[in-house]
């Protein structure tokens, strides 16, 4: 912040006034609205029978028209009262989750495969230990 000074008429300094600085904008902040602020101002709206009772609301709450209008669309929606639980972001596609299913079951099914594949390779290595072929070990012969 700059002060600016003046010079009195026996040459002493004075602070006059402090000047905000030009160059540094305060950035505006979004206002958010709890669900209770906003059903308790749409009772108030609603209740509002006398020519100008609505904007003297608005004025004195420091909201706008466009206010009251989204808000009553989301009361009509059941987003206001709870009902529907409503999520920020984009939504899921569902072929994209179906995908991911059908890959984790593709992921396990190969884990199986290659289980039994080992198990196979492993009964072929003993049989050939044992003397037998895998046919004979199969019909009961020894």
């Amino acid at each position: 912040m700059k002060i600016r000074q003046a010079v009195s008429s026996n040459g002493n300094r004075q602070a006059m006034s402090q000047e905000p600085d030009p160059q540094v904008t305060p950035k505006a902040k979004r206002r958010r609205f709890s669900a209770e602020y906003k059903l308790r101002i749409l009772d108030e709206a609603d209740n509002c029978t006398e020519r100008g009772e609505i904007g003297a609301l608005l004025r004195r709450e420091g909201l706008y028209s466009s206010h009251l209008t989204d808000w009553r669309k989301q009361r009509e929606r059941g987003e206001l009262d709870g009902r529907r639980n409503r999520k920020r972001g984009r939504k899921p596609d569902p072929q994209a989750a179906e995908m991911a299913r059908l890959q984790r079951e593709n992921e396990q099914l190969r884990s199986r495969l290659d289980r039994a594949e080992r198990i196979i390779d492993v009964q072929k290595k003993l049989a050939h230990l044992l003397g037998s072929t895998p046919m004979e070990t199969l019909n009961g012969e020894m």
